[in-house]
């Protein structure tokens, strides 16, 4: 089967799956529930990894290998991503009613930017392949950075510069304006909280984008396997949400385990050349998917098993149940 027949059903199937999604698991201003979670998380995860037997049948091992490490790459951080709209939500009173249409309309245009992004990026490398040891350098200077990082003070949204850009050049309500984005008052329109807050969804899944792009890049250059992945990793992040948010916080290892990741992907773009002349391509996905399972999984348990000192064994936050 070509590439472009693979592009084609996998539009198909994003568009009926996205129908199905809307028509059947949400409903607007309704509350989701752990259990709607669940089924709608088992529900984007049951297609990309259906969409892993495809390319596996399809194309070939390898090719659905990347894939699948690609993926679960772009799934891990996605974890982050949660933590920082959970600080975007409560940080302008969203009422949990509108959660499930605004998460969508911000992964919708998060989807948009990084299919732009990922263009640029891949014609980037196709005309400057040195590039990629510099996202290899970049790669392990963000790995190092966050494994070493401290829980100093949480990100104010109020104070990024994507909402000082909107305040500065659009009029801003201070309501959501009863689940409207635009409203008209004295004649002119004015813009909602909800707006603010689905602008900064899409902007800050774009700033994750700058480590996970590349990342996935060190996995395959295949465009077929960067852009399908990166893409079911984000349709999948609105029920990820409302199946972590109230335990998202307890994953404290978890950074620890992408940044080794990031690392040993980084090192890998950086160490290629040599690389190849000693381990087969083949092997090579093995390796990679074998790190990204055992460092992501390993995170997590270990998260569940240890506290950091001096943070509380449970952690009950109001204002996100």
């Amino acid at each position: 089967m070509t590439e472009q027949v693979i592009y084609l059903v996998f539009g198909a199937v994003l568009l009926v799956a996205l129908v199905f999604d809307l028509g059947l698991l949400s409903k607007k201003n309704q509350t989701i529930t752990i259990k709607q979670a669940l089924m709608q998380t088992f529900f984007w995860v049951a297609l990309a990894l259906g969409f892993f037997v495809f390319m596996w049948v399809e194309q070939d091992q390898k090719h659905a290998l990347e894939y699948l490490s690609a993926y679960l790459m772009e799934w891990s951080l996605s974890i982050d991503n949660i933590f920082v709209f959970i600080l975007i939500f409560n940080a302008f009173a969203v009422k949990e009613k509108f959660y499930s249409r605004v998460l969508l309309i911000g992964v919708l245009m998060a989807i948009i930017l990084r299919v732009l992004f990922i263009t640029v990026g891949v014609a980037v490398v196709e005309r400057f392949e040195a590039i990629l040891y510099f996202f290899g350098a970049f790669l392990v200077y963000t790995g190092y950075k966050m494994f070493v990082a401290t829980e100093d003070e949480e990100m104010d949204p109020h104070d990024t510069k994507i909402y000082r850009f909107l305040k500065k050049y659009l009029p801003l309500a201070s309501h959501d304006g009863d689940g409207k984005y635009i409203m008209n008052e004295n004649g002119r329109p004015i813009y909602t909280s909800l707006f603010v807050v689905v602008v900064l969804l899409a902007s800050i899944d774009l700033v994750f984008a700058l480590d996970s792009i590349p990342a996935v890049m060190g996995i395959s250059r295949d465009k077929l396997v960067i852009y399908t992945s990166n893409i079911f990793a984000v349709l999948g992040l609105r029920s990820l949400f409302f199946l972590l948010r109230g335990a998202v916080s307890k994953f404290d290892y978890l950074p620890q385990g992408i940044a080794i990741v990031l690392i040993f992907i980084g090192v890998k773009m950086l160490t290629e050349h040599w690389i190849n002349e000693w381990i087969d391509k083949d092997i090579q996905v093995f390796i990679s998917l074998g790190v990204i399972l055992l460092c992501i999984s390993g995170s997590i348990f270990y998260s569940m098993i240890v506290k950091k000192k001096g943070v509380p064994a449970e952690v009950t936050d109001a204002s996100i149940e």
